[in-house]
């Protein structure tokens, strides 16, 4: 059986995003390294990732050679504004798509790189799952909505019970 993730927000290879927001990283092969062991020290080859946009930048070697440095073999990708040459290699990815709407574990799950006050089934239960705003954007208690970029995780993606948890903390709030 294998293990469901989500993560956003590596922009492998972008030196400004170090400064931008305030990564603990001295250089790109520093930060790139970190993100890519990150995800490979938790997430198996076997599992399934969900990757919610901005993987990096740079032209087609690199964004090659930056997929190749992911053990994960299934990894389904949901577009951000920053990936723009990555779109020219769809290939590399089991799945590519702007917003996705996906079942795990019989929880509904709204997939974008951007966040939404209300999307798809949110009145039913539906969690929605984004990035773009790299753990600036103040967290709605009362809202089964989440950041799963790497900027506030710890570098590394989110398990899906890890969510789940949340949500369920949630729900309480409520």
């Amino acid at each position: 059986m294998h293990d469901v993730w989500f993560t956003s927000d590596f922009h492998f290879g972008h030196f400004n995003i170090i400064r931008y927001c305030k990564r603990p990283f001295g250089s790109i092969e520093e930060m790139d390294d970190a993100l890519a062991e990150g995800v490979n020290s938790c997430v198996k080859p076997d599992d399934v990732l969900y990757y919610l946009g901005d993987f990096c930048l740079g032209e087609a070697t690199k964004i090659t050679a930056y997929r190749k440095r992911l053990a994960c073999k299934t990894i389904h990708f949901i577009e951000g504004n920053h990936d723009r040459a990555a779109r020219k290699l769809r290939n590399l990815f089991a799945s590519w798509e702007v917003l996705s709407q996906i079942n795990v574990a019989g929880q509904r799950i709204v997939l974008c790189h951007y966040a939404m006050r209300v999307w798809p089934h949110h009145v039913q239960g539906a969690w929605h799952l984004y990035g773009h705003s790299h753990g600036n954007l103040p967290d709605d208690a009362q809202a089964l909505s989440l950041d799963v970029g790497v900027d506030g995780h710890n570098y590394r993606p989110w398990h899906f019970e890890e969510i789940q948890t949340l949500m369920q903390m949630k729900v309480v709030a409520r």
